[in-house]
């Protein structure tokens, strides 16, 4: 009997594995998903530990593949640093610990923001994530194998085998989604280069007996930092190098209660301990984001302390700009360097989350210098400016590639238009084609759309709002990849559609 051959293995079936595993099948590409773990459920996934702020790009990417509505977690449960009491002082995000406010943030500089616009930012959870994205990905006909770990694989070609003990499977293409410890990044030979870390992290739900000890909330401490947000969920930093997240040794209530006394300066006493993680600011990127026909996406190609939660929103953006690209190959309609783009647009925005991260850590060091730019980027925060640039960047609001083109619009997310007739150009998207948003019903462009069958779908029809547009072609990612604010110039439409479509 003949092998079956996919088209793509991917390792991992976490949100990133997940989500792009549904792009590729939205596209009619056979997709297998090889999970190490037997069960997807842990309370590690599950608030208050698996709770995940959603950035802008993150919405909006599954705004457009209807699944947002399918998120049900930040319909019922606020930030756990709000207050709805607080007014327009509500507190909705940080930088370094440091908050930033709604009434502070003036939304009107992001100009390419309509009303019609989805969320800026959203909570949601690890564990309801991968249930709507699992669901989703097996209606589309995702094979998911669990308990199945990739321990290595050989490519040839034209295919790729991958190896899960002993058995074998066939793939022309295999991503690795399967995190920071990733066996396909290992086995691949990929440069992981980057930072050590400077503290170790732990995420705990313990049994306090003298709660009243500890300060609410975020507490900044000569030794360190600790956060109570929630009874018994107390998140410690302890700038110890990351020594003993290194060591991987067994996490017990003695060395949490050690830890936590050493950071808060308190003699408070835990009578017991649930469930307790660890983690650093080890900030690492690969230097290639392909090798032959094996990607890297998520975790697997980056890691960094997750402060302001920009791991996910990071991975989910890869899977997105990959997903339609390396559909395009598997049904040789990929222009050349298309693949290549995904490592030349994906890579950069990795490095400046990286950044983003060295930077927290910066701040938040025990050192005199340290303290004063925490100082100084607290007063920068409490300006309507300052507030607005660090919720433009924790919420992706100025997520921005460069795909050729002189528009000012070109490179960015295309705002959800909202047509004269109530249709949305996000609810518009959910087949996954990219799109030729015509406002002025030109007869050329209807030409040139038709040129390229089901790659392209037509949409005409006047905007409620236009921001000057008359044209723009739309990837399937939802970046507007030409744009037109007067008379279409046919010449160069064509050339950015033979950019990214055959």
């Amino acid at each position: 009997m003949k092998d079956t051959i996919h088209d793509v293995i991917i390792a991992g079936a976490g949100p990133v594995g997940l989500f792009l595993a549904c792009e590729l099948a939205l596209a009619k590409c056979s997709v297998l998903i090889l999970e190490k773990t037997e069960d997807p459920h842990s309370p590690l996934k599950r608030v208050p530990f698996g709770i995940r702020g959603l950035s802008a790009p993150t919405i909006e990417a599954l705004y457009r593949r209807g699944l947002l509505g399918d998120l049900e977690l930040h319909k019922r449960l606020k930030n756990p640093h709000q207050n709805a009491k607080q007014g327009p002082r509500r507190q909705v995000g940080h930088f370094a610990g440091i908050p930033f406010h709604e009434g502070d943030i003036d939304s009107s500089q992001w100009k390419y923001r309509l009303p019609s616009s989805t969320d800026t930012s959203l909570i949601s959870e690890m564990e309801e994530l991968e249930t709507v994205l699992t669901r989703r990905a097996e209606a589309l006909g995702v094979v998911i194998k669990r308990g199945l770990a990739i321990t290595g694989f050989h490519q040839l070609a034209d295919e790729v085998t991958v190896e899960s003990g002993d058995r074998y499977f066939k793939s022309k293409w295999l991503v690795g989604c399967d995190g920071s410890r990733s066996v396909v990044r290992k086995a691949g030979g990929f440069e992981f280069a980057g930072t050590e870390p400077q503290f170790t992290g732990y995420t705990t739900l313990v049994d306090i007996a003298d709660p009243e000890k500890l300060g609410p909330g975020r507490v900044v401490t000569p030794t360190g930092m600790y956060l109570q947000s929630q009874p018994g969920y107390v998140v410690i930093q302890d700038f110890d190098g990351g020594t003993f997240h290194g060591s991987e040794k067994p996490i017990t209530l003695e060395h949490v209660q050690a830890v936590l006394r050493h950071v808060s300066n308190t003699d408070v006493t835990i009578r017991a301990l649930h469930i307790a993680t660890t983690w650093t600011d080890r900030a690492r990127q690969t230097t290639a984001y392909r090798n032959g026909r094996v990607f890297l996406a998520g975790d697997a190609a980056h890691i960094h302390a997750p402060l302001g939660g920009q791991g996910l929103n990071l991975g989910m953006g890869d899977a997105m700009n990959l997903g339609w690209k390396l559909a395009a190959a598997i049904h040789e309609k990929a222009p050349d360097g298309l693949l290549d783009s995904y490592y030349t647009e994906r890579h950069p925005i990795g490095a400046q989350v990286l950044d983003w991260s060295r930077a927290q850590v910066a701040i938040m060091g025990l050192d005199p210098a340290a303290r004063a730019l925490n100082v100084i980027v607290r007063d920068l925060m409490n300006t309507r400016d300052g507030a607005t640039y660090f919720a433009g960047k924790v919420w992706g609001i100025f997520t921005h590639y460069d795909p050729g083109g002189d528009h000012p619009l070109v490179g960015y997310s295309v705002p959800n238009f909202e047509l004269e007739d109530g249709r949305r150009i996000g609810e518009l998207m959910r087949d996954g084609q990219g799109m030729l948003l015509d406002f002025d019903t030109n007869p050329s462009l209807a030409g040139i759309a038709g040129k390229y069958g089901n790659q392209i779908k037509y949409v005409q029809g006047r905007g409620k709002e236009q921001l000057g547009l008359s044209a723009a072609l739309i990837r399937p990612d939802g970046i507007i990849s030409w744009a037109s604010d007067g008379v279409p110039d046919c010449s160069e439409l064509q050339k950015a559609a033979a950019r990214w479509l055959l």
